[in-house]
């Protein structure tokens, strides 16, 4: 994690009480960050606990008078986090704010980039020149092979892995255990289901599934 003005690198707030943050609070742990607890916009959540030492506090509002933490947006969907984090802005809070947050046992090479609000879990693999943006959610063991670039919002499910030189839209999601042959890319909005295996481009706010992925939008056919 990565200092911003006048906030604790070592101290964050997950936005967002579901299993997410649960797993963001396991990750943070591992990496010695405090976590003081979590905002939602659900009333039904305030006072609770997510797991144990894990509170709701109380609505997103609240961002504005724990000013010395850091937030992380802890939505399972990009494109619900693009929400939160507009919600946010509305709010007052500014992009300084955002922590980064990478699992220790995640092996990220030395020239991989990674912007703020990003949340990387445990067992992910960047290889080489790999860029990050703000708020990606990399769930474990991922593997992102060299060249690789995902906008913003993204989010890659338990096990995806991407061959080389993949470009991944703003807000795409990509289902558990998919991969993507070198050179693709997929574009925003785009979804790829769990188990496919992508040989073709995706067009934006398209679906694929399969093996060999097909669209949605039309006819399955043959790919090659």
């Amino acid at each position: 994690m990565s200092a911003a003005d006048g906030h604790d690198p070592a101290t964050v707030l997950l936005v967002a009480a579901g299993g997410l943050a649960r797993e963001a609070a396991t990750a943070a742990q591992a990496a010695g960050v405090r976590v003081l607890g979590c905002l939602d916009d659900a009333p039904g959540t305030w006072g609770r606990e997510v797991a144990t030492g894990l509170p709701v506090l109380g609505g997103l509002e609240l961002a504005a008078e724990y000013t010395a933490a850091s937030l992380l947006v802890c939505a399972g969907k990009g494109s619900t986090r693009e929400r939160i984090v507009a919600r946010l802005g509305a709010l007052g809070v500014s992009s300084d704010r955002y922590a980064t947050l990478v699992h220790p046992r995640a092996s990220l090479a030395p020239d991989t980039v990674v912007r703020p609000g990003t949340l990387v879990l445990a067992g992910v693999v960047a290889t080489a020149n790999v860029v990050i943006e703000s708020h990606v959610v990399l769930m474990p063991n991922v593997v992102l092979t060299h060249d690789d670039h995902l906008e913003s919002y993204v989010t890659l499910c338990a096990g995806v892995v991407l061959g080389g030189g993949v470009r991944v839209g703003r807000a795409a999601y990509v289902g558990m255990a998919a991969s993507v042959r070198e050179g693709r890319t997929l574009g925003a909005r785009s979804l790829l289901g769990m188990g496919a295996v992508l040989l073709r481009d995706i067009g934006e706010g398209e679906t694929w599934v399969g093996v060999p992925a097909a669209s949605l939008q039309r006819p399955a056919r043959v790919l090659g």
